[in-house]
């Protein structure tokens, strides 16, 4: 489905899950959760099937960001974090939900700190999943040689800060396999959606300078920061950052031993209970 959030932009959407249940003689209504996928240039579709685990406890909403998946393309002027931040206030706009729940992960949890940051009472709880105020390059190399050796530490160097286009195959099919710690590559899927110039457009453009650990402090909602003790491409330091630029009283941290980029694909047996208890809390 699409729907139109401002004159001429629309935005494809999924819903799974029960927003109001029957209790008694009466209808209760549970919490939207509403996640923002990374990338950037991907779309929703790497959360499927495992969030559904969240219908569980309230209305499940994906949706694909300005520019990418399924969405409209639009031109590069709007592939912007405040674009995207606000992007998430129409869409709920548009579809009629109040205060929800958001979870980005990886990129989506970037644009998931701008929000905050920028409409600090619109959602109800934050999820930080597998993300970054800021570009941790030492650590990141670090980590990638590590895992693999000094062969993907190159390539990601010379992907995050030289042309990210040249460099893309490369660090997709040598990196990709050391973002988890399951059998595979994450990237070595056709159902996913991919539009390159967003990648490009983002990665050699606003995520080169970005910081959002001042907008932090504006956080005002209970926040869960995830993240893997494994993850080369936000590895745990970019979280313990995350957690200390907000307030103490409203962030949960949790580093999960032996899991990678996206603890719920390493660990879901450990990761969903944790998101769930805070849901439903």
């Amino acid at each position: 489905m699409k729907v139109e959030i401002e004159p001429g932009v629309r935005l494809w959407f999924d819903v799974e899950g029960l927003g109001l249940v029957p209790d008694g003689d009466a209808m209760r209504e549970r919490p939207t959760i509403l996640l923002l996928h990374g990338g950037p240039g991907m779309d929703h579709s790497l959360f499927k099937p495992a969030f559904s685990a969240l219908t569980e406890v309230g209305q499940v909403v994906y949706y694909d960001h300005r520019g990418q998946g399924r969405s409209d393309r639009r031109t590069p002027d709007e592939w912007t974090l405040d674009v995207w931040a606000d992007d998430v206030v129409r869409l709920c706009d548009a579809l009629g939900v109040e205060h929800p729940i958001v979870l980005g992960n990886s990129f989506g949890g970037m644009v998931a700190m701008r929000y905050a940051a920028r409409h600090p009472s619109h959602p109800a709880k934050l999820v930080l999943s597998s993300t970054a105020a800021r570009m941790a390059l030492p650590a990141m190399l670090s980590m990638f040689e590590r895992l693999g050796g000094a062969a993907p530490a190159a390539i990601a160097k010379a992907f995050w800060t030289g042309s990210t286009r040249e460099h893309s195959a490369a660090y997709l099919a040598k990196c990709g396999p050391f973002y988890t710690q399951s059998p595979g590559n994450i990237f070595d899927t056709t159902r996913v959606v991919r539009n390159m110039d967003v990648t490009t457009h983002f990665i050699e453009g606003e995520q080169r300078s970005m910081d959002l650990r001042a907008g932090l402090s504006r956080v005002a909602c209970p926040t869960l920061v995830l993240a893997g003790e494994l993850d080369p491409v936000c590895p745990p330091v970019c979280a313990e950052e995350i957690a200390s630029s907000i307030a103490p009283t409203l962030v949960q941290l949790e580093i999960f031993r032996g899991c990678g980029h996206g603890v719920f694909r390493d660990d879901p047996g450990r990761a969903f209970p944790v998101l769930l208890e805070f849901v439903a809390c």
